[in-house]
């Protein structure tokens, strides 16, 4: 039987990165892309390069490191946007520019205030521009799901006349049903001039809880690509979760008939982990496919039939997600090749001198820690290796604390490479330790949230500390991790300041954020 594939467009660098604290820097953007490629997914929204330089920056660097997937520049239908586009996919091999406008009436009204006809002169000219700089390119009529059918059908066979070879129908705000969004896909498959030989995409938001099955139920109807991110991350509620589409697709072909995705299914966990480790945000435990719990058994009844056979309660192997064991994986003892091939299977791929600065870390942790675990791993990585560029470093953390001792503590910090040293006083030594750094770096941000969470069991676990951060309306989540906690709440702190300030550099220009 013929195989048909859904392409998969993963938005998690794009989207997903405006869930709010959820930013990534330029190292980070790079690493994650090129585990996005191995997983196989077919196309890669990097960013939306006229937002900020920051997000330009990370187009262009990641368009000229994968060359397996396509790389995807946002835009809306203005000419700098496009052109701003273009530019950061100059050194792809498969590059698509993806360009958007409003299409329903509430939006044309209160946000464009513009006419229908005004919004068909802009696809029109902007689809004509953007093919003019590259032959992939990709149209979205944003807020598709309340827009009127046969408006939808104008504005995309015009997009479709100017060269859009793709037509995406975003629910935007998570607004419609399965039943309905597939009659909608099925509408414009039939009225469309030229639909044959497009390719209708999905974007959903999960505002209802739907995103999933909306978009399941559009490629049962027609559509051939969906748009979703890592973990169901993205504004609001979130998008469509990659894993969950990909393993109901993988695992129900007798409903899916004949579909199927590139996706190499054992990156999925490795995938899961890496972008939770990078952004500090944990899966919650009965997340699908990949939370802690989506494996586990605790049930009397459910422990049983798994022992005699695992079909009874498992309709996908834990292997078949790429999922490893708990188990002890390295020790003291273990040297840098099995160390690299460990890292490897969690998705990390170092450069040498990373690389080496990682292994001399793990010695480091197995000097002082009995059983050293996956996460510990993932940790050691995402909390040294992967911040690079960053204005404050941690070098010094002493506390003074107890039932007869007012809580003092004295850090030490690397600001722009020059040693500086604070001292403070606090409620507790973790808020003496913040007031100090508050001190160092002169912030002004608020702190919202303190987490922390033990990375794995027993006496010698290593902590890890999540910190979120308020300053001038943005929103940045920093952690940190280490065998003594106020060190890790340290680093988190600081962690979460080096975000503030990258932003800082790479201001926002007023732009929309999505689709």
């Amino acid at each position: 039987m013929t195989v048909e594939r859904i392409r998969i467009f993963d938005t998690t660098l794009r989207d997903g990165e405006q869930s709010p604290g959820c930013s990534m820097n330029l190292p980070e953007k790079i690493a994650l892309a090129r585990q996005l490629e191995k997983l196989g997914v077919d196309v890669i929204e990097a960013g939306f390069p006229i937002a900020s330089e920051g997000d330009f920056e990370a187009v262009r660097a990641v368009a000229r490191e994968v060359r397996g997937s396509s790389i995807c520049g946002l835009a809306r239908t203005g000419a700098a946007d496009i052109d701003r586009a273009h530019a950061a996919l100059e050194g792809a091999a498969h590059p698509r520019i993806h360009t958007f406008i409003a299409t329903s009436d509430i939006h044309l009204k209160h946000k464009l205030r513009m006419s229908r006809e005004q919004v068909l002169a802009e696809v029109d000219r902007a689809v004509r521009q953007a093919r003019g700089h590259c032959d992939d390119v990709e149209f979205s009529a944003e807020d598709a799901t309340r827009s009127d059918w046969s408006f939808l059908v104008q504005a995309f066979d015009v997009a479709v006349q100017a060269g859009a070879g793709t037509l995406n129908v975003p629910d935007t705000v998570g607004y419609t049903q399965p039943d309905e969004y597939a009659a909608l896909i099925r509408y414009l498959r039939e009225n469309v001039p030229g639909s044959e030989r497009i390719i209708f995409a999905v974007h959903c938001h999960n505002d209802l809880g739907l995103a999933v099955a909306n978009s399941l139920s559009a490629v049962l109807a027609g559509a051939r690509q969906v748009e979703c991110t890592v973990n169901g991350i993205g504004e609001r509620a979130g998008n469509t979760s990659m894993e969950e589409v990909v393993m109901a697709i993988k695992t129900r072909p007798d409903v899916f008939k004949g579909l199927d995705t590139n996706i190499a299914t054992r990156e999925i966990y490795p995938s899961s982990r890496l972008l939770s480790s990078t952004i500090g945000v944990p899966v919650q435990p009965n997340k699908a496919i990949v939370g802690d719990n989506a494996f586990a058994h605790e049930a009397g009844i459910h422990q049983d039939g798994v022992l005699k056979a695992a079909i009874t309660y498992e309709i996908m192997t834990p292997q078949s997600i790429g999922r490893p064991s708990n188990e002890l994986v390295l020790g003291k003892h273990s040297g840098r090749h099995a160390f690299r091939d460990r890292l490897t299977e969690l998705g990390f791929e170092l450069e040498e001198e990373p690389f080496q600065e990682a292994f001399r870390r793990f010695k480091d942790l197995a000097d002082a820690k009995k059983t050293i675990f996956n996460e510990d791993l993932e940790a050691i990585v995402a909390d040294s290796v992967m911040r690079t560029d960053e204005r404050f470093q941690v070098d010094q953390v002493t506390v003074l604390s107890g039932t007869f001792a007012k809580p003092t503590a004295t850090v030490e910090l690397r600001v722009d490479g020059n040693p500086k040293k604070a001292t403070a006083l606090g409620i507790g030594p973790v808020d003496a330790v913040f007031k100090a750094i508050a001190e160092l770096t002169d912030t002004k941000s608020e702190l919202v949230r303190f987490q922390v969470n033990a990375v794995t069991g027993g006496m010698d676990a290593l902590g890890e500390v999540s910190v979120t951060l308020s300053e001038d309306g943005r929103r940045v989540i920093g952690n940190g991790a280490h065998s003594d906690i106020i060190v890790a709440s340290a680093k988190a702190y600081v962690h979460a300041l080096n975000k503030l300030e990258w932003h800082k550099r790479h201001r926002q220009v007023s732009a929309p954020r999505g689709i």
